[in-house]
């Protein structure tokens, strides 16, 4: 199950990092696009922080 999580994390990282090259070397379309991006990093960083969570509840509970 960890490895699955990680390889998600990985997935979610690397789709951050693509972002915010666009948003970085100002790619965007447009003004509502660049929101939609920031959005987009915004909630992918907060899944990330989630599923972080989660690998330390599920660690804490094999410590158990």
């Amino acid at each position: 199950m960890n490895k699955v999580l990680e390889l998600l994390n990985r997935k979610i990282e690397d789709h951050v990092r693509e972002l915010t090259t666009v948003v970085s070397e100002g790619s965007a379309k447009s003004y509502d696009h660049y929101k939609e991006l920031c959005g987009t990093i915004r909630g992918l960083q907060t899944a990330q922080y989630e599923l972080g969570d989660l690998v330390r509840k599920l660690k804490d509970s094999d410590d158990d």
